[in-house]
């Protein structure tokens, strides 16, 4: 029966992330650094909120679109921290994840042979559903723009065909974020024409540069045509609570949440509980984590300079994009060979598209012990290179 299903289905592959770090399986003494998922537990505060939802039977279901006082603090939450304005009953969806939003988004405004321009490399979750929908992924290669989409780029990739632009920043797998100054010059491209901006910003939370985090939606005429992505999951390291939001006008939330309604009802009223303790009394709960991620960074960053792997520096999220085609291997061969040879697993940046192909994702939420001992190893392995 297989024959019969979906080909797009068919045809999608697993995330290269997961099949390297399902590998790591059969190395016992391997240390990963695949996953993009916080070394730091959920703030205590949090989980008791959680108890406490459950103690007091808070085990129904909510609105669709999440419970009214959760989608007020999220708005609070962005209102203060970057200074995005929207309304909690008609522009906000509380989503299962990130993931889920940035599928109920690209299902909304997608057509079959809708083309959406990204970044190469990027983060693997996109084009499946892009094709899911029909659409097309149109990828702009940003390897010699330090891994950040451009106005330029954007421009000479646009078609009449063009549905939506996908800003992915801080970025995975590179860490980069975008200036305010890169977000106007890529506002005034699309300002006048009629296609969506999807803005992932789920490690909004984790930007290391003084400017901060800044959003396209800031500039002039953007708001109304663009939908943001954000979440918990890196910002108070909640990614198996599985929480999720939407922020855009209401004329294109209202049909967001239907495909989010007949998707999954809504998210998980506990989880929703537990999410309303990070956003009203959490707000400074990544401040620790950032400051420990911003030592990480600078002590990987400095270990691979000294290994002569060149890499850009980054400004966000907990990942580093060197490269390693100088050392006349693939991707694939070169983390094969690291994981067989020193038991250290990073992920093969051919997983972020081919855009990727030449690089390693080396994630850096992982303890400073464990960095230690996986640069110790990945210096023995290049030597011997």
């Amino acid at each position: 029966m297989e024959h019969l299903v979906n080909p797009q289905v068919r045809e999608i592959e697993v995330s290269g992330i997961r099949k390297f770090s399902n590998r790591v399986a059969a190395y016992p003494y391997a240390i990963s650094l695949t996953l993009g998922q916080p070394d730091f537990p959920t703030p205590e505060h949090i989980k008791k909120a959680a108890q406490r939802a459950i103690e007091t039977n808070r085990t129904v279901y909510t609105h669709n679109a999440g419970l009214l006082e959760l989608r007020q603090a999220a708005c609070n939450f962005v209102a203060t921290r970057y200074g995005q304005q929207y309304d909690p009953e008609t522009e906000v969806i509380t989503t299962v994840g990130a993931s889920e939003a940035i599928d109920i988004a690209l299902r909304t405004i997608l057509v079959p042979g809708s083309e959406v321009i990204l970044p190469g490399p990027v983060y693997p979750g996109y084009e499946p559903i892009i094709k899911q929908c029909g659409g097309i992924p149109v990828y702009v290669d940003t390897r010699e723009t330090g891994f950040k989409i451009t106005a330029v780029g954007i421009a000479e990739k646009l078609t009449d065909k063009t549905r939506a632009v996908l800003l992915p920043y801080p970025s995975n797998p590179t860490g980069v974020v975008m200036s305010r100054q890169d977000l106007k010059e890529i506002a005034d491209v699309l300002r006048d024409r009629e296609i969506f901006v999807v803005s992932d910003e789920i490690y909004s939370e984790l930007v290391y540069s003084d400017e901060g985090h800044r959003s396209i939606v800031h500039e002039p005429g953007m708001r109304d045509k663009t939908i943001v992505i954000n979440g918990l999951s890196k910002s108070h390291s909640m990614t198996g609570w599985r929480i999720g939001f939407t922020f855009a006008p209401a004329a294109i939330t209202q049909h967001m949440l239907k495909v989010h309604q007949y998707n999954v009802s809504c998210a998980s009223s506990i989880s929703q509980y537990a999410a309303l303790e990070a956003l009203t009394h959490g707000m400074d709960d990544a401040l620790a984590m950032r400051v420990e991620y911003r030592k990480r960074l600078d002590y990987v960053h400095d270990r691979l300079d000294v290994m002569g792997i060149p890499c850009v520096k980054p400004d966000g999220a907990f990942y580093l994009f060197p490269s390693i085609g100088h050392f006349g291997l693939t991707s694939q061969e070169f983390c094969v060979r690291l994981l067989e040879q020193e038991q250290l697993a990073v992920v093969p940046g051919d997983a972020f598209s081919e855009y990727g192909e030449g690089f390693m994702r080396i994630s850096y939420a992982y303890s400073m012990d464990s960095l230690k001992e996986a640069l110790d190893r990945l210096q023995r392995f290049v030597l011997s290179l």
